[in-house]
């Protein structure tokens, strides 16, 4: 081999060196840029809740919201690639908030009716809970609301369970900012029935300390109605990324384990 062909192949080789290895600098780079841009763009959904319903939204001994909601709430977005914050409001005003923008998405055991829908979107639903009766174990012959004429039955202000007490004339309803208060109520006597969802029902009369030995569910649910996730109307972007996430875990099994952890 000659200098001069040496001399060629050498600079042959360390020309093509460097243009591969400023080839991969730039594919890195592009790599990178595209992980930072996904990263910058993802989207973030802020959730409200009244976390005062267990066992489907909470707040625990560690002030952390949790519950069947929060946690199908998270596992929603990470099925769908956004991330999520999840913000403890009060139920009164609470729709109110979604119409004005101070956040994206009520989680929060939102039947979902003719009438909402009027001014605000769904998802999907995601539970069926329906309405059922809790009066004290020492009160017989009780198994619909028909049975409670002349008596005082509680349920939380704009609810469901408010609504089907007004609809049975001579049962008087009494209204509570916090379901749990009904229940205390209830327990103490001061009034004779309360009307809430199945689970929350289920949570303050079959595994509350409190109340378990006092309480109980009397009759079967009394109407077939689901919970869903709402948005401000017209917001299709939120509205498809919240059903896209829900859609998953449904087919993957993920919402069942959930509702099983929580609601069985």
């Amino acid at each position: 081999m000659s200098l001069r062909y040496w001399f060629k192949q050498t600079l042959f080789t360390l020309f093509t060196l460097v243009i591969a290895g400023s080839f991969l600098a730039c594919q890195k780079k592009d790599s990178a840029s595209a992980q930072n841009k996904t990263a910058s763009e993802r989207v973030k959904l802020v959730i409200a809740s009244d976390a005062t319903w267990p066992p489907m939204e909470f707040v625990d001994e560690n002030k952390n919201i949790v519950g069947f909601a929060p946690e199908m709430m998270k596992a929603i977005a990470e099925a769908a690639g956004f991330d999520v914050e999840i913000r403890n409001t009060a139920w009164d005003g609470i729709f109110a908030g979604l119409a004005a923008g101070n956040y994206d998405a009520i989680c929060s055991s939102v039947t979902i009716t003719e009438e909402r829908k009027q001014t605000m979107d769904f998802s999907e639903p995601y539970v069926n809970a329906g309405q059922v009766l809790v009066v004290a174990k020492t009160l017989n012959g009780v198994s619909t609301l028909k049975d409670m004429i002349g008596k005082k039955v509680g349920a939380q202000i704009g609810t469901t369970g408010a609504i089907e007490i007004q609809k049975v004339s001579g049962v008087e309803l009494a209204t509570y900012d916090e379901v749990g208060l009904a229940f205390e109520d209830l327990a103490n006597g001061r009034i004779a029935g309360v009307v809430a969802d199945n689970p929350i029902a289920a949570d303050f009369a079959l595994q509350n300390p409190k109340f378990k030995d006092k309480l109980k569910i009397v009759g079967e649910p009394f109407t077939d109605e689901w919970l869903g996730i709402a948005v401000r109307k017209g917001d299709t972007k939120t509205l498809a990324l919240i059903n896209e996430g829900l859609a998953k875990i449904k087919a993957n099994g993920k919402l069942e384990a959930i509702a099983k952890k929580w609601l069985h």
